[in-house]
């Protein structure tokens, strides 16, 4: 059953009328807080923004339509007071409407000749500083509809489109071209950028790149033994040589734009070959755990209790290179058990334009987005699309790559 997620990105709460799924009750999201709803396969319906009472601008939706696409699009026809955009999750090209409608609206308004704005009277009002706020429905008043046109055109459904013996404007049906396939929708809106914000459950992923070079990092004390019942990691050395593996929580975070810290490890675990144990971890850890202290090397990036569901989420990462493969799972009896990343040796046998060797005399896999020891290496991330593939591992930043959740805020992870 796909669901939707609609973020409120706005400092108040938002409420919305939902037709088609919560049993057509309307919902009001708190300021900066995600809500979601379940939608049945194949059933269709509009999430609509309320402004003081009146309809504005709505995502509409239909999932699993023809030839097994969703189709999404946004519509201000019954009028607008606020940002708003929709897209599939983790396909931004997928991406409906327009993330600074009032923006542009305010900008054009401004602009308009006082001859445009007497016609437009009882359909566009405005605050005591003359700024709009809102306007009435686009349906009911072609010049409205021809002065939204003038900046919005082709962004959002504006008139009423092919219906009822008319062919509509080729713009308008434009917006309701197919998605890929059938996935979660995701709304988002804003009264300033309504441009989707990567979601709370990535909020340990680091900005790239970083470009701080610190050397003759001290290592932090070993783990020891602890409450085994709280957040943390399972962590287990499935190699054949001892490790040591640092964790390292971010300099500040935010979702999707952490930045990685590089000198200050939070702590140690020093493991021998086939060994395993618990890293017990604040709840608020967010960052990650790799081999030694040097970089390229590769990541398990990991949070322990995201803002939106309070479980522990996280993912394999090659961006900053590879020494080794690595998985990250989840521990809290998922059927079937979330994982990711990879088991196989892919530095061994990668091309030589691939590999850089580590000042500690370890080759590696160099960093495919760039750092303070060279730029992106083009080969590097080839070889890594080829032999892992962005589902598995974050090769090159972007989307698409599985998170792994567990729901007890404690994750898995094994080095090879």
């Amino acid at each position: 059953m796909p669901k939707i997620f609609i973020t409120n990105k706005s400092g108040h709460p938002q409420p919305f009328e939902v037709h088609g799924w919560n049993h057509n009750l309307n919902i009001t999201v708190p300021p900066h807080h995600t809500s979601t709803l379940s939608a049945p396969d194949k059933s269709s319906g509009a999430i609509i923004a309320l402004h003081d009472g009146h309809e504005g601008e709505q995502a509409e939706i239909t999932f699993n339509g023809f030839g097994g696409n969703d189709f999404i699009d946004i519509s201000n026809i019954v009028g607008a007071g606020g940002n708003i955009t929709i897209q599939q999750e983790h396909d931004n090209s997928t991406r409906k409407g327009d993330p600074l409608f009032m923006q542009h609206l305010r900008t054009a308004w401004k602009k308009a000749s006082q001859q445009t704005k007497a016609e437009l009277r009882g359909s566009v009002f405005t605050d005591t500083h003359g700024d709009v706020t809102r306007i009435g429905p686009i349906k009911d008043h072609p010049k409205l509809e021809s002065f939204v046109r003038s900046f919005a055109d082709g962004k959002t459904y504006i008139g009423v489109g092919a219906w009822g013996g008319s062919p509509g404007n080729p713009h308008d049906n434009a917006q309701s071209g197919a998605a890929h396939g059938t996935k979660n929708a995701v709304i988002t809106y804003s009264d300033d950028d309504a441009t989707p914000s990567p979601p709370a459950h990535l909020a340990h992923r680091p900005a790239a790149p970083q470009v701080k070079l610190v050397e003759n990092v001290s290592a932090a004390a070993p783990h020891k033994p602890a409450d085994h019942s709280g957040p943390g990691i399972d962590l287990h050395n499935k190699s054949h040589k001892q490790c040591t593996y640092f964790f390292y929580d971010n300099y500040w975070n935010g979702n999707g734009t952490a930045g990685a810290n590089f000198d200050h490890p939070l702590k140690s675990a020093k493991l021998a070959p086939g060994a395993s144990t618990f890293v017990p971890l604040p709840a608020s850890f967010k960052g990650r755990v790799q081999r030694g202290t040097l970089i390229p090397a590769t990541w398990a990036e990991f949070q322990l209790d995201a803002s939106n569901d309070h479980a522990a989420h996280g993912d394999i990462s090659l961006e900053q290179g590879c020494d080794g493969a690595c998985t990250i799972a989840s521990t809290d009896g998922t059927n079937p058990r979330h994982v990711g990343g990879f088991e196989k040796d892919i530095v061994t046998h990668a091309p030589a334009g691939a590999k850089y060797k580590r000042q500690d005399g370890v080759v590696v896999l160099a960093s495919t987005v760039g750092n303070w020891i060279a730029g992106p290496n083009e080969v590097a991330a080839e070889w890594e699309m080829k032999e892992v593939g962005q589902r598995k591992a974050y090769i090159k930043g972007g989307t698409g790559t599985d998170d792994v959740r567990s729901g007890n805020r404690r994750l898995e992870v094994t080095f090879f």
